[in-house]
């Protein structure tokens, strides 16, 4: 499992970039294997604002529902409307096409992890 550079990674398994003061959220491979075949996604509306740890939202498969928690601070500027049909995006392509929200950062994260600091969270929770 490659766990990519350039973004930043929560120990509830949610990964963050940032461009622009706008944050790109969305669950890592780990998480999307755990889970399984994701089979409905619950997006926050557009506009909602949450602190960073909030749960914005839940993540369904076929074995189980976990929530969604917000990396960073900030107000909700786009979700990933595609998700409700095709919510198995999020196995696919965890890092691209399944992207969950974009939030406009308003709060930094703590205890954000790199690439090479949550590989090895893994390889401790493990």
């Amino acid at each position: 499992m490659s766990i990519p550079e350039g973004l930043q990674y929560a120990k509830s398994h949610e990964w963050v970039r940032v461009e622009d003061g706008v944050a790109t959220v969305g669950i890592t491979e780990h998480a999307q294997e755990e889970l399984g075949d994701v089979v409905f996604v619950e997006l926050p509306e557009k506009g909602a604002s949450f602190s960073a740890g909030d749960t914005f939202g839940t993540i369904e498969s076929v074995k189980a529902v976990s929530d969604l928690y917000a990396p960073v601070g900030g107000e909700v500027v786009e979700v990933n409307d595609a998700l409700n049909d095709t919510p198995e995006s999020v196995n696919e392509d965890p890092y691209g096409e399944g992207w969950i929200i974009r939030m406009q950062v308003s709060e930094e994260g703590e205890d954000l992890l790199s690439a090479g600091e949550y590989e090895k969270f893994l390889e401790e929770e493990g």
